[in-house]
């Protein structure tokens, strides 16, 4: 858990960098949506290794006091990227990038939602078509066991 916190933490602090660096030749924000994606991507591993359970030593004053401090540094890092962006491309501009991320992952969401409601409408067809044909195949079967019997009984 404290790999991929440092990892989480280590990749937010090499897109600060990159971000730093490449800030003053930047003519859009193109040229440092990679280091961007970076950023949101080291933060997020940061979060989940935060939340994630670890047993006994998750309640360890080490343990909660480097995690609290990391989520800290990760955010201070965040919010030093949102001042850079807004102060080259303008106000408002960070917070546009933050809106339209949160947008695009409640849409991919919402996509995998309706695929999953849907591959369960399919299952469920299936199973229906399967035990249709089942009980079709028991009653041809009763009704064969009849007709065997009953030619046997007239003989």
């Amino acid at each position: 858990m404290i790999a991929e916190t440092l990892a989480g933490l280590a990749l937010v602090k090499s897109a600060v960098d990159g971000i730093k660096s490449a800030m003053s030749t930047a003519n859009d924000i193109s040229d440092i949506a990679g280091q961007i994606d970076d950023l949101f991507l080291g933060e997020q591993q940061a979060q989940k290794a935060r939340n994630k359970k670890a047993g006994a030593s998750q309640f360890s004053v080490n343990s909660v006091a480097k995690e609290t401090i990391d989520a800290k540094v990760a955010a201070e890092k965040l919010y030093e990227v949102s001042v850079l962006v807004d102060q080259r491309f303008g106000h408002g501009t960070w917070q546009g990038i933050v809106n339209e991320r949160a947008r695009r992952i409640q849409e991919a969401k919402e996509v995998a939602k309706q695929a999953q409601i849907e591959q369960n409408r399919k299952q469920h067809e299936l199973y229906e078509t399967l035990k249709t044909v089942g009980i079709a195949l028991l009653a041809i079967a009763f009704v064969a066991v009849c007709l065997v019997g009953s030619v046997m009984l007239a003989s």
